[in-house]
């Protein structure tokens, strides 16, 4: 019996009778489905941005996809994971950040976001902001730094759970005494060589990396998405007093300021809206006792923010501010006192404190309808005495949908909240977010934040592209990067290094416009509420501080894009290093 022929597959479809892709009807099909595609996009928050971009700049725009794509087809591949031997089985563009976290940075796009100029950063925790190691090597080498708990750290649970923390004393404790022995008196200050030096597990090596299991949310933690957020929260709110206490004495903490400045300007930031808790007391250099108040830690702030700025390594740096926050789960009194704090250091610091925030784990906390009766009280005792200190409200950092939680969104917006912090749940909410576009409110982004809290398995199902393809105006953000391992040096670059690879339809182009954003909402100086609206508005063509800083950034950006031109043009080779 003879074999059948084969044919090829276009003569076997044409023989079925399926239409070829260039028949004139699935062409017009396809004409009409493009069309549709840019219908939509032209909604999307960047597409004014995207529309007035130079030659230059849509040609990096175009280099920057190029090697997107190749990276995706290599770097991100089963078969460069077997290579690497690792214990995950697979790994894909996006996947999540603590697994992927040492892969970014061998990617050629990772060399292009740190080198991006990334603006301002508008959501950061300034106890979060620590560089671990390099804190550590300063309280070594700073006389009076102890280590202190309230608890015998001698058992794992004692070690994983304890409260402890790190304080300055004149009092040296005995030689006899071990903060690691059952012994221990609870709160005797113990020197922190002394403790290092005599960790059971590896020595001060091991006291090193003890303390970074305890500000940090380690991958595994990150991983198990069976417990929850409320356990996730539970470990990252712990961090807090422990960082705190590392930093808030005057030699460590005039240090740290100028450090993280000049970190931040390395970075592309170049201003910052700093946030605090005021919960970890603060002291000044050889002072025993706590401050009863934050008047020489924001002097100190000041001081050294206007140093960094004058001088050589910080002429590039417009300036850093602060959001005085106050801990959404304290009682009444509690807020209360905050709030007057808040009002007296504006009086006394005017140009640095630029708002005011609840922070902590919104679905454990007080919801804003709950706080409401504190609120109008702080506008009413603020105007009284003459000062405007605007809202900068975290809402909607949740997985409710209908909930008080969620429903902070709606006060938020009502309360005249000029940013939102995080706006995770905000994509749920069509009415508010046209009332966001209406009254120009940013929503201050942070997706690996989002991601290691357990609100979304990894940047592939963060909710910023529903706001951006519904035109509401983002901007990217840190949030928290010693405690959720994106690393001080180039924590930014994390977050946009991850919205990049993420989504098909941002592109260095959708990058730029979140940067161009997080310039044209900054706090650079006190605005009323209508010169506020009416600044951004204006963007370039205003005639204050921050349209200065919008033509500044847009100058910083054409550079960074002729760089990418001249550094990844069509001659180089877009393979991955080795």
């Amino acid at each position: 019996m003879a074999a059948k022929a084969t044919i090829s597959d276009e003569e076997w479809a044409k023989a079925e009778g399926v239409p070829s892709q260039s028949d004139p009807f699935i062409q017009k099909y396809l004409a009409g489905r493009d069309a549709l595609v840019e219908q939509e996009k032209k909604q999307r928050s960047d597409r004014l941005f995207r529309a007035n971009l130079s030659p230059m700049a849509a040609e990096a725009c175009s280099i920057v996809d190029q090697i997107r794509f190749e990276e995706q087809q290599t770097l991100w591949t089963k078969e460069y994971e077997d290579s690497l031997e690792s214990e995950y089985v697979d790994i894909f563009p996006g996947m999540m950040f603590s697994i992927a976290r040492e892969r970014i940075t061998k990617s050629k796009l990772w060399k292009i976001i740190q080198k991006m100029p990334k603006g301002a950063l508008l959501h950061c925790h300034l106890e979060a902001m620590v560089d671990v190691d390099w804190a550590l090597g300063e309280a070594f080498a700073t006389e009076g730094v102890c280590v202190r708990s309230d608890v015998p750290l001698s058992s794992p649970q004692a070690l994983t759970k304890g409260k402890f923390s790190f304080t300055y004393s004149k009092t040296r404790a005995k030689d006899d005494v071990s903060i690691w022995s059952d012994a221990y008196t609870s709160e005797t200050p113990v020197p922190i060589n002394a403790a290092a030096d005599s960790f059971a597990e590896g020595g001060r090596k091991g006291f090193v990396e003890w303390i970074h299991s305890r500000v940090a949310i380690t991958a595994e933690e990150h991983l198990k998405h069976h417990e929850g957020p409320n356990e996730v929260w539970r470990k990252f709110m712990s961090c807090f007093p422990v960082l705190g206490s590392l930093i808030y004495y005057e030699p460590i903490y005039r240090k740290f300021i100028r450090r993280l400045l000049k970190q931040l300007l390395d970075d592309g930031v170049y201003y910052v809206d700093l946030r605090s808790a005021f919960y970890t007391p603060y002291r000044p250099l050889g002072q025993e006792e706590f401050d009863p108040d934050y008047l020489n830690m924001l002097d100190h702030l000041e001081d050294e923010i206007e140093k960094f700025k004058a001088s050589d390594e910080g002429k590039d740096f417009w300036g850093a501010r602060m959001i005085w926050t106050t801990v959404r789960a304290f009682d009444k009194r509690k807020v209360i006192e905050s709030m007057k704090q808040c009002i007296e250091m504006k009086l006394e610091f005017p140009e640095l404190i630029a708002g005011f925030d609840l922070v902590g784990q919104e679905d454990l906390g007080r919801p804003l309808s709950d706080l409401a009766p504190e609120l109008f009280y702080f506008r009413k005792a603020s105007a009284e005495a003459g000062v405007d200190i605007p809202f900068f409200f975290h809402a909607g950092e949740t997985l409710g949908d209908g909930d008080s939680v969620d429903e902070n969104l709606f006060d938020a917006i009502i309360l005249g909240t000029r940013r939102i912090g995080h706006g995770f749940s905000l994509y749920k909410h069509p009415l508010l977010i046209d009332m966001v576009k209406e009254r120009r409110i940013l929503v201050e982004s942070c997706p690996v934040s989002n991601e290691v809290l357990r609100l979304c398995g990894s940047i592939k199902s963060h909710p910023l592209p529903a706001l951006l393809a519904r035109g509401v105006p983002c901007s990217l953000c840190n949030d928290d990067p010693t405690i959720l391992g994106q690393g001080l040096a180039t924590s930014m670059s994390f977050d946009f290094w991850q919205a990049l690879q993420g989504w098909d339809n941002l592109g260095l182009a959708g990058l730029g416009s979140l940067a161009e954003n997080s310039v044209r909402w900054a706090s650079f100086e006190d605005y009323s509420a209508k010169e506020w609206t009416q600044d951004i508005k204006d963007g370039t063509f205003g005639k204050g501080t921050r349209a200065k800083r919008l033509k500044e950034w847009i100058a910083k950006w054409e550079r960074y894009c002729a760089w990418i031109v001249d550094e990844f043009g069509v001659d180089e080779n877009l393979e991955p290093e080795e």
